[in-house]
């Protein structure tokens, strides 16, 4: 096929992320702060070669429109790609005379993702969800059937469940034969770091969580995550340790420990972060190709399962299996 016509929605800097490595831009432009929003240092790290985008690039798409709430934000995004993309007056018009969606999210929480996913579901183009796919499992179900109905791909994935760099430490669990226990630290007391914390966890020991148990003073400050004894998973569960600081470069660090050991991992953070970006974009482009998602709905929904019920046991002090949510 001809390079896949994307159009972008919200033009923060997630959507800065996604664009660089597909679409021709001017660097020097890219690194002003009040134009890149910081998109620029992670990407280009040969500070001598400042031409030199030191991440690898993603052929075959081509960004041909952008929208935001705030007009200048899409203004700003179109001129760092030298005027290509086309700058639309609300997000509907996004979807038209497009081959793939991709929904933009940096700092939010998904409340508004049904919203703006639908027009394109609607007219049938593969649509790529920046984390979180939804901020409750109502909407999450809502996104997947709204897809089905259409026969149109859907697919959600934050850059921490596909990142090369997890992937790496995930092969050193052989060290210590089967993770008995794991902990994730970093993420943030919001939805849009707890999701990463999620998908790392995901990436790592698998999915199939059965139940969670919350405690903190802010809903997924520190939460248990039990897998009910399934086979190949953690039998002592995972905690995810969202509100304890914020790493060097937002880092987040996993480990996992079994009765013969523990591995560590390094510190997963901004300079890792955009070749999470190049493996989704791989996959968005399979999506794309085959008119099939890349990974499993239920994976998608069970992470939004996760935070769900997370919030309802944060609330009521006590265990919240999944099922009920």
């Amino acid at each position: 096929m001809n390079k896949i016509r994307t159009g972008i929605i919200r033009c923060d800097l997630h959507a800065i992320y996604y664009a660089n490595p597909i679409q021709r831009h001017d660097p020097y432009l890219l690194r002003k702060p009040e134009l890149g929003r910081g998109g620029y240092f992670y990407f280009y790290t040969q500070y001598n070669q400042p031409e030199q985008m030191t991440i690898p690039e993603v052929p075959g798409f081509e960004v041909t429109k952008v929208w935001d709430e705030d007009r200048q934000l899409a203004e700003n995004m179109a001129s760092i790609y030298y005027g290509k993309p086309q700058v639309c007056d609300r997000f509907e018009q996004v979807s038209d005379d497009v081959d793939l969606i991709l929904i933009a999210d940096c700092n939010e929480e998904g409340t508004d993702h049904l919203k703006l996913a639908t027009p394109g579901l609607e007219k049938g183009i593969p649509t790529f969800v920046d984390k979180p796919f939804a901020y409750d499992v109502e909407d999450a179900r809502a996104l997947v059937e709204l897809a089905q109905k259409h026969d149109t791909p859907v697919m959600s994935l934050s850059i921490l469940r596909t990142l090369p760099h997890a992937t790496l430490f995930r092969n050193r669990f052989k060290e210590i034969g089967e993770p008995e226990f794991g902990t994730v630290k970093g993420g943030g007391d919001t939805m849009a770091g707890h999701i990463h914390a999620i998908n790392l966890a995901q990436h790592l020991f698998g999915a199939g969580v059965e139940s969670v148990e919350c405690m903190g003073r802010t809903p997924l400050a520190h939460v248990h995550l039990d897998y009910g004894g399934k086979p190949d998973r953690p039998e002592h569960g995972v905690v995810l340790n969202c509100a304890s600081g914020v790493g060097p470069h937002c880092a987040v660090y996993a480990s996992a420990y079994s009765g013969i050991g523990a591995v560590h991992s390094p510190a997963l953070g901004d300079f890792e972060f955009p070749y999470g970006v190049v493996e989704n974009l791989k996959r968005i482009k399979k999506m794309v190709q085959t008119r099939k998602p890349r990974m499993p709905y239920e994976e998608m929904i069970e992470c939004i399962a996760i935070a769900t019920a997370a919030r309802l046991a944060q609330k009521e002090r006590r265990r919240v299996y999944l099922k009920e949510v």
